[in-house]
């Protein structure tokens, strides 16, 4: 597996992982706000359960670019991905990934009326990853500084 296929794979492994992102809309010049990912294969669309009203949904009528940041649960994986986030219909979908615990947050559960669905349609993404040689490690636990050319040729740039 190459490098960058690789990387990629890390990325959605973790997101299963940790399942939660930092997502907002740039042109809002608000705060991002955490939300849970649910994907169904390693390509992508994310989508999210939200409310409504929530201010991601107010501000598709401004822009629909958007932005997610990701971090690894240990640390070791980092994303920002860019995308365009739209609200889906499909009840299908929205009905694909619906468990117990989407539902604890719903009082109406799958039928409440306040229930929406965003889909983030990823237009691409940089992703970082920890530098896992022993070197790397031996750096982190003595507090030694990585090299900027350690970092960088773990870095990938890549559409979803």
């Amino acid at each position: 597996m190459t490098d960058r296929f690789k990387i990629v794979d890390e990325f959605w492994s973790a997101l299963e992982g940790s399942p939660f992102v930092m997502l907002g809309l740039p042109a809002q010049k608000v705060h991002s706000e955490p939300m849970t990912a649910h994907f169904a294969d390693k390509k992508g669309p994310i989508y999210f359960y939200t409310y409504r009203d929530n201010r991601l949904v107010a501000g598709l009528s401004q822009s629909n670019n958007a932005m997610a940041q990701f971090v690894g649960k240990g640390h070791e994986i980092f994303a920002c991905i860019s995308g365009q986030l739209v609200v889906e219909t499909d009840a299908s979908v929205i009905d694909r990934f619906w468990t117990d615990s989407v539902a604890a947050w719903y009082d109406g559960g799958r039928n409440d009326p306040n229930l929406v669905m965003l889909r983030l349609d990823n237009v691409d993404a940089e992703i970082w990853a920890d530098d896992k040689s022993v070197t790397g490690k031996v750096k982190k636990i003595f507090g030694g500084s990585i090299a900027p050319e350690d970092i960088e040729s773990r870095h990938l740039e890549t559409a979803l």
